[in-house]
């Protein structure tokens, strides 16, 4: 077993041992370094391993490391990370949000700063209070406190959950977690195997022990629940259609684009006759409802012949005062108000002159008026459908209120915001984690790209090429029953890291307590 281990140990210690021994000064480079190549582990690239691997080049870095070093070297790993990873941003608003190059560079470098702090906090947090070095900390408080720090990321400030670590897993066993556990659990599950790879590249012998067994229990575990279902099929299969306008956003809104882009998706509908479901996708009428009330009735009529329903997006309102919408063109008609916005780009947190200045530049400026926070299921097509728009999608927690109620889960979006990047990619992959976490089907229709329908498992099943004009058809089935995140939520994860850490803190102090008990015995008994 001895011998088995130091092989086990030595191929892990060639790609990483060189880095836990980087010159003081060569530190903060080689953090940033770990930190470009995290991206290469989300979709499209798909390469997971790299998740564990780079988090466990940071873990060996900051080895040892006083808390302020601690802390720039978690900055430039994370300045690393996320500009590579979100460097999207930058597309969506100068490109298409017609913003100076200079100010949207300084929006996307000021987002990216902001972020870098969380993986540089976690460092300093575990450098001041615990140690960086060792099993306990690669182990235990390191991945613990990373999951905590992510969490926070989720919902701090609205929340920006993107490149969180679990969604690197989509196409390894670790997704086996998400229906446990969800995306804080799958990370946790990325970050102990980064913790083991360091334990292995430079920990004792008892130590790379404890990481081989870490390595083989966590990843026998995925294998086995890789597959597990806990949720059950109703007995009918549902016909759906979903389309995909691929619509740019420049042209988009043109008046003179308005009729062809209702006959457009007129005929795409026409084309799914018969489909028991047909879904539009996000704000796909480039009009207000009240603008467009005639054409929506008479799809509404023809769905009515064909026994179909249909979801489409829409705003509604005034230019001055709308939503976001997702309405069923059911008897009676029923709305979803899209709940959570994004900042800066449908509502403007900022005072009243920067407002002002943003009007006078020609800049959007109004705020879309958010719907409330949990609104029921739609009934359509004999499916009790969860639905969330664009954004939305990332925040698995606000959608537990639809579970167990809701049978099937449909995202809309409208990605063509960044352009040919790797964010559709990613979107797609957060997607996958939702169906994986409810053990529901996705429908996901996006205006250019990755239109996808999504099995309860996370896989993809069919999808459409980007940048095509197109309908996806497929059959899927509504599910019943709750995944345990669904009844839990990310309290499991999150409850299971503070009592890790506060584990720790507690041996730490007990520690401590009995060194000084110690010291006060050879002192008085010196003096006696």
């Amino acid at each position: 077993m001895s011998t088995l281990l130091q092989r086990t140990a030595r191929p892990v210690a060639a790609l990483l041992g060189a880095h836990s021994r980087v010159h003081g000064r060569t530190g903060p480079a080689a953090a940033a370094a770990a930190g470009a190549l995290l991206p290469l582990a989300f979709a499209p690239f798909g390469w997971f391993w790299v998740a564990p691997v780079s988090y466990a080049l940071l873990f060996l870095l900051w080895r040892a490391a006083p808390p302020r070093r601690a802390f720039m070297l978690g900055f430039w790993y994370g300045i690393a990370s996320f500009f590579a990873g979100i460097y999207w941003v930058y597309i969506s608003i100068h490109d298409f949000g017609q913003v100076h190059p200079a100010l949207a560079l300084l929006l996307t470098v000021s987002l990216v700063a902001l972020l870098a702090l969380f993986p540089a906090v976690t460092g300093w947090i575990a450098s001041r209070w615990l140690g960086t070095s060792g099993g306990a900390a690669w182990l235990g408080l390191l991945p613990a406190l990373w999951v905590l720090t992510e969490w926070v990321r989720g919902w701090i400030f609205t929340g920006f959950g993107w490149l969180s670590a679990g969604y690197s897993q989509t196409d390894s066993w670790l997704m086996g977690f998400a229906p446990v556990a969800g995306i804080h659990g799958m990370g946790w599950a990325v970050l102990l195997s980064a913790g083991a790879l360091a334990a292995l590249a430079a920990g004792t012998r008892d130590e790379r022990k404890g990481a081989v067994v870490a390595l083989v229990v966590l990843w026998g575990a995925g294998f086995v629940l890789d597959d597990r279902r806990w949720t059950e099929p109703k007995p009918d299969v549902l016909t759906v259609s979903l389309l995909q306008g691929s619509m740019t956003p420049d042209l988009k809104w043109r008046p003179e684009q308005l009729e062809p882009t209702l006959g457009l998706y007129r005929d795409l509908t026409m084309r799914s006759a018969g489909k028991q479901l047909i879904v539009w996708p996000e704000a796909a009428i480039p009009d207000l409802y009240e603008n467009v009330s005639g054409y929506l009735s008479d799809l509404e009529a023809w769905a009515d012949r064909e026994d179909s329903a249909i979801l489409l997006g829409v705003l509604r309102g005034t230019i001055y005062d709308f939503d976001n919408t997702l309405v069923a063109l059911t008897s009676p008609r029923q709305f979803y108000v899209k709940r959570h916005l994004v900042p800066f780009g449908e509502y403007f947190p900022v005072p009243g002159f920067v407002r002002e200045w943003l009007r006078l530049m020609s800049l959007p400026y109004v705020d879309a008026e958010p719907g409330p926070p949990e609104q029921p299921p739609l009934d359509v097509a004999g499916e009790r459908v969860a639905v969330t728009i664009c954004y939305e999608n990332v925040f698995g927690a606000e959608q537990l209120h639809y579970l167990p109620e809701s049978t099937l889960l449909v995202n809309v979006s409208n990605d063509a915001w960044f352009g040919d990047s790797i964010a559709p990619h990613q979107h797609l992959q957060i997607a996958r984690v939702r169906a994986a976490e409810a053990g529901r089907y996705m429908l996901r229709a996006t205006n250019n790209g990755i239109t996808a329908i999504i099995d309860p498992l996370g896989n993809i099943v069919d999808t459409i090429p980007q940048f095509e004009v197109g309908v996806l058809d497929g059959a899927v089935q509504g599910y019943t029953g709750a995944t345990p995140y669904a009844r839990v939520g990310n309290w499991l994860a999150i409850a299971g890291a503070f009592a890790v850490i506060a584990l720790l803190l507690a041996l730490r102090w007990r520690r401590g307590a009995a060194r000084q008990a110690g010291g006060a015995a050879v002192s008085d008994a010196e003096r006696s």
